[in-house]
């Protein structure tokens, strides 16, 4: 509902239309900021809560050689390539009912990390990215679609401060300013 009013209310849409239809259902016992399970799959690569909580920082890795687990029976809440410098945890992609049917690395041993246990997971972080672009050591190449990544990450800043090699904290103080416009402007949008 706040996107979409966000939409309209700042005049976003450039259709001949200029403002998408919307109907806001509120809902009752629900506090802005409290956790909330979906019943459903929201999709067959997000099969349950910890997918959607690491879903966030593991896409980013969509524009890489590195799997986020699609294949398996825990998409996005893994990561791995066919390379063992990423970790021990090893897991092979698959055809699979219900998920993804052609999956990169498909048959193939892919050796990384699984993250269906991390408890320390708050919203978006690099930190799993920037780990495995330092293990790769394939510089600018650790980015196989890097027009992707940056459509992903909303610029090319995040990639280009990566290959700088500045910190998760240098790169998330250089978001504090739009960031902070952004909070200010939602304000009159938020719901609950």
């Amino acid at each position: 509902g706040e996107l979409a009013q966000m939409i309209n209310g700042e005049g976003w849409m450039t259709t001949q239309a200029k403002t998408c239809p919307l109907t806001v259902i509120p809902v009752k016992g629900w506090k802005h900021g409290q956790p909330y399970v979906l019943p459903v799959k929201p999709s067959p690569n997000l099969p349950n809560a910890q997918s959607i909580r690491l879903y966030a920082s593991l896409c980013p890795f969509e524009a890489t050689r590195v799997s986020v687990g699609r294949g398996t029976t825990f998409p996005f809440q893994v990561l791995g390539a066919p390379n063992k410098n990423y970790g021990d945890f090893a897991f092979t992609p698959r055809s699979l009912p219900g998920f993804d049917k052609n999956p990169m690395h498909k048959g193939v041993t892919c050796y990384g990390e699984d993250l269906r246990n991390v408890t320390d997971v708050n919203g978006f972080t690099l930190r799993y990215f920037l780990r495995f672009y330092r293990l790769s050591g394939e510089g600018a190449a650790f980015f196989s679609r890097p027009r992707w990544f940056d459509l992903l990450m909303g610029t090319d800043s995040v990639r280009k401060a990566i290959l700088k090699g500045e910190s998760e904290e240098e790169i998330r103080d250089s978001w504090q300013k739009e960031l902070q416009t952004y909070r200010d402007m939602r304000q009159k949008y938020l719901l609950y």
